[in-house]
């Protein structure tokens, strides 16, 4: 997939018809255009020189685009390149059309005063509005060179219509200013100046001059979609400290190589993704995740571009530098997300390409009506010029990609990462979520909790040999097994012909003996398991843990039962699931009781037990005969599965092969997040649809309105007011994305609007002094504490000033706090 800049695009219609000249190429598999950034998106094998000459031949300028930052860098300054031009254009449009309006319409309507010598003679008058309207007209000359060569190329656009209105009116008060010459000569005085009531040059004047307006209110409202983009942006350091021949030395982020070692200070920024050397420190990840309480790192700790030191000095290698960053990564990945187009934008694009051209034939319909009913020339054309000016196809190509860029942005700044918008537009659809329990409902680090050998061995022959067996898999279970045979010092005999049989058990020979371990039903097939181990293992299962049974031969050596912890969060974050409405479904491995009993604690809906790797994207096809499925997984084997699913949700600890096969990544890896992800995806296409029917309802009422059709009623529209109203909608578009921004993600409601309690609760506070209280880790510590005693709403720590300021509830005692901090070892005081 290759990336374009395209300039030049004033509207939908332009949009579209690059789309078109592009899709037209041979060898092109896709082409994706997007109004808001000026991007475009091909696939396909044809070569960058065709794609640009099919988009020049079209009108239009194209680029090849850089790196991810470098481009929204060069976008952000050419965004505040063209907004500068824009306001200077308006102000000196202004200015002359103060001049022109005291004139057309002080002097002539209300009698402002002139001075003598240009009173008299009403053609100096009309010769003054000509000129000051020929200068607001070259002032606003792109209006009329776009314009008329997407006329001429037959690919009319907004520009068209603006030119085309304006340069109307203004042709038609030329002719009339003829009228008036003709009368002057004539002798008519009195005509010549009953003629300045039919011209129209301050209509010409004020349509590009409102145009400008609505256009730099615009480009101001859609630099604000930007700012979650750019903000990731700044995220990135500009300079690192590496150890070069056992000296510091400061060099650009960018020239830093892997392999490179760079130090971290209180306060730095990290500059690239590398691993822990030597050190202690906590690193604040809120940037990226969201989360914000810092995240303690020491020696083996991955640290990542764009995340601050906070307190210790640490020694880092380099390992993933430019753009193989995480942050890069995520830069890019929204960037792509908010170049690329949703499905519901199908039909806006359809309507977009026809357009302008049905509008053209509106407004010549319209003066040929007004016409042949004997209106007279002015009358008709005022119609004409209204229908044109009033016509807005921006709003109908923003309706979607602006809110797919505020959406994005928004998640982005959570910890939500959306690959394409189509992503983010089928999580507003997803009414199913399927669950993989192995550290997505669990932490996915289980660990041993019973050891029960058979009659004849003893807890340390069991673990042995259990372990031996386990030594050379992969699988968290085994990683359990090992993990307790390490700790209690056994020692692992080697083992051959391992083999692993998925879904299943292992087995492998020690010497002429063959072990064997995995599930009752897979033992069994290998020996006869006993009544009396039989009803241990279902009393385990029933207690939420897995029992794996073990054999050496033709004999049983016992059951070592495992347990995978549920994550804190799991049972709240499917309960709020709930609350939106959405069936929450559970996929393991785990025998049916097992998985019954985790099932209950969490609260799912649906368990599917026993499910083999294989056996999970078939479930999600029965699943999407129901509903529109969003499967959220972080292993390998939950690729096939992420990739069936409507959605794909891949938790943060994940895979790379998860991250890849999912549509949504989520920075951090607790189940929150996935109803966010849900809520986010609503909101936006919520507001998705909220842009479409204005902009359908807009052109719908307006159109009919500007040609005329309430006439009968009194209701004619001046050429201007449609002016304004054309520039207004697309603002008024743009403005009801932003209100993304002021949603709620951790709100369970579904509606973002705040219920306010029926009596407001009186909050306290409580500012306690503990002197004792030294690093980021002693603040992590109190302020955990004291986020679990109820009542307590908000904790404010000040490391410098080792204090501690507690909102709370009159619920909440000062003694109950100090208590609560002095049981963490510290010595507060009030």
């Amino acid at each position: 997939m290759k990336k374009y800049n395209v300039t030049g695009m004033s509207c939908a219609a332009c949009s579209t018809r690059v789309e078109k000249a592009v899709s037209a190429l041979r060898g092109v598999d896709s082409c994706s255009v997007n109004l808001l950034t000026g991007s475009m998106t091909v696939e396909g094998s044809v070569s960058s020189e065709e794609v640009i000459s099919a988009v020049v031949g079209a009108g239009y300028g194209a680029e090849e685009a850089g790196a991810a930052g470098k481009v929204s860098a060069n976008r952000a300054s050419g965004g505040e390149q063209a907004e500068k031009m824009l306001i200077t254009r308006l102000v000196s449009s202004v200015i002359l059309l103060l001049g022109l309006m005291y004139v057309s319409m002080g002097h002539v309507m209300w009698h402002w005063p002139l001075p003598e010598v240009l009173r008299h003679n009403p053609m100096t008058i009309g010769l003054i509005q000509l000129m000051l309207t020929l200068a607001v007209m070259v002032i606003n000359q792109k209006f009329f060179i776009n314009g008329f060569k997407g006329l001429l190329r037959r690919s009319p656009n907004m520009d068209t219509l603006v030119a085309l209105g304006s340069f109307s009116a203004f042709g038609y008060s030329l002719w009339e200013l003829f009228a008036m010459g003709e009368a002057l000569y004539g002798g008519d005085i009195e005509g010549a100046r009953h003629g300045l009531h039919g011209l129209y040059f301050e209509s010409a004047a004020m349509i590009l001059a409102l145009i400008t307006v609505g256009k730099m209110l615009e480009a101001r409202a859609k630099g604000k979609t930007t700012d979650a983009l750019e903000s990731l942006m700044n995220l990135s350091p500009k300079t690192a400290t590496v150890l070069r021949n056992g000296e510091e030395v400061v060099i650009p982020a960018e020239q830093v190589r892997r392999g490179d070692v760079f130090l971290l200070r209180p306060g730095q920024a990290v500059p690239v993704d590398g691993t822990v050397l030597e050190g202690h420190s906590a690193i604040n990840e809120s940037a990226l995740t969201g989360e914000s309480l810092p995240v303690e790192k020491e020696t083996g700790s991955m640290v990542y571009s764009g995340t601050v030191n906070q307190s210790g000095v640490l020694r880092c290698e380099a390992l993933q530098v430019g753009e193989d960053t995480t942050l890069s990564k995520i830069i890019k990945m929204v960037g792509d997300a908010a170049s690329s187009k949703a499905p519901i934008a199908k039909v806006a694009d359809k309507v977009s390409g026809i357009f302008v051209p049905v509008i053209l034939i509106l407004a010549a319909v319209t003066a040929t009506v007004w016409l042949l009913l004997g209106e007279s020339v002015g009358f008709s054309l005022a119609r004409d010029i209204s229908v044109l000016v009033i016509s807005c196809p921006c709003a109908l190509g923003l309706a979607t990609p602006v809110a797919i860029m505020v959406g994005t942005g928004k998640g982005a700044k959570k910890g939500i990462l959306f690959k394409t918008a189509a992503a983010l537009e089928g999580a507003g659809h997803v009414n199913i979520v399927a669950l993989d329990k192995t550290g997505t409902v669990t932490s996915g680090h289980p660990t041993v909790t019973d050891l029960i050998p058979a009659e004849g061995f003893s807890e340390w022959e069991l673990l042995s040999l259990a372990a031996s067996l386990e030594q050379n898999s992969e699988h968290p279970l085994a990683e359990a097994v090992r993990r307790l045979g390490e700790e209690r010092g056994v020692s692992l005999s080697p083992v051959t012909d391992f083999e692993i049989l998925p879904g299943n058990g292992l087995v492998a020979r020690m010497g002429n003996d063959l072990l064997f371990g995995g599930n009752l039903a897979f033992v069994t097939q290998k020996i006869t398991v006993s009544a009396e181990a039989r009803q241990r293992a279902q009393v385990l299962s029933e207690e939420g843990k897995t029992p794996l049974f073990f054999g050496r031969n033709q004999e049983l050596l016992g059951v070592v039962a495992v347990a995978d912890t549920v994550k804190d969060d799991s049972a709240a974050a499917i309960a709020r699931m709930k609350e939106m409405g959405l069936r929450v479904v559970m996929l393991t491995g785990d025998n049916q009781r097992t998985a019954a009993a985790i099932g209950a604690r969490v609260g799912v809906d649906e368990v599917y037990a026993q499910v083999l790797p294989d056996g999970k994207e078939q479930i999600i096809r029965q699943l999407q005969q129901k509903g529109k499925v969003a499967m959220v997984g972080d292993g390998i084997n939950d690729a096939p599965a992420l990739t069936r699913a409507d959605v794909g949700i891949a938790v943060g600890a994940g895979t790379d092969i998860a991250m890849d096969s999912a549509d949504v990544v989520l920075m951090k890896s607790d189940l929150s997040s996935v109803a966010s992800a849900i809520l986010l995806g609503r909101k936006t296409l919520r507001n998705i649809h909220q842009n479409l029917f204005w902009a359908f309802f807009y052109n719908a009422l307006c159109i009919p309105l500007a040609a005329g059709v309430f006439v009968p009623l009194g209701i004619t529209l001046n050429p201007m007011i449609g002016a304004a109203a054309m520039s207004l909608s697309s603002v008024f578009v743009v403005g009801n994305a932003l209100r993304l921004n002021r949603v709620k993600l951790s709100s369970p409601k579904e509606d973002s609007t705040e219920i306010k309690p029926e009596k407001e609760i009186e909050l306290m506070k409580t500012i306690l002094t503990v002197p004792d209280m030294m690093c980021a880790h002693c603040e992590k510590a109190i302020r955990t504490a004291l986020s679990k005693v109820e009542g307590v709403t908000e904790i404010d720590v000040d490391l410098k000033a080792k204090t501690v300021a507690v909102s709370h509830t009159d619920a909440v005692t000062a003694q109950q706090l100090l208590d609560t901090v002095a049981a963490e070892d510290f010595h507060p005081t009030l």
